[in-house]
C-alpha cells in the first residue's frame, strides 16, 4: 500500500503542482488496487493546521475527510503498536504525527513524502519522494 503524508495528501486533492510525475504514477497504481491509504493522524493534523490558518480548506475538515475515503482512500488507524513503534524510531525528529505516519508506514506500506526530514532518516523505511 502507498501510504501518503499528510501534505502529499492535500497535493493531491488541491493538484498541487509539487506531486511529481513518479510519485503520481505510483499513486494510479495503487488506486487500480484500491491501496492508497492515510494514517488517521493526519486527519487531525489536517484539522490542527486548518485551526492555524496554514490550510486553506473552503470546506469543513470531516466533510473533507468522508470525501476523501468515498474516493477511496484507506484510513489505517493509530492503534498501540504504531504508538509503541513511534516512540522507538531513533534518530528521527520529534514531531508526533511525523513519528505515527513513520511508524505507520514501517507496517509493510510505502510513504510518500516530500519530507526531507524524513526522507534523509537513516532509519528501516520504504519511501517515496512526492516531489519527483
Amino acid at each position: 500500500m502507498i501510504l501518503l503524508d499528510t501534505h502529499v495528501l492535500l497535493w493531491l486533492t488541491t493538484g498541487d503542482h509539487r506531486l511529481g510525475k513518479r510519485a503520481l504514477t505510483a499513486i494510479d497504481r495503487a488506486w487500480q488496487a484500491d491501496h492508497v491509504g492515510v494514517s488517521a493522524v493526519s486527519f487531525w493534523e489536517v484539522a490542527m493546521l486548518r485551526e492555524k490558518g496554514r490550510v486553506a480548506l473552503t470546506e469543513d475538515v470531516a466533510l473533507w475527510r468522508r470525501e476523501q475515503l468515498a474516493r477511496g482512500v484507506v484510513e489505517i488507524p493509530v492503534d498501540g503498536e504504531i504508538g509503541i513503534r513511534a516512540s522507538s524510531l531513533k534518530g528521527l525528529h520529534p514531531d508526533p504525527a511525523d513519528r505515527i505516519i513513520v511508524a505507520t508506514a514501517t507496517d509493510g506500506h510505502r510513504l510518500l513524502t516530500g519530507d526531507d526530514r524524513i526522507l534523509e532518516w537513516r532509519g528501516k523505511l520504504n519511501r517515496l519522494d512526492a516531489r519527483k
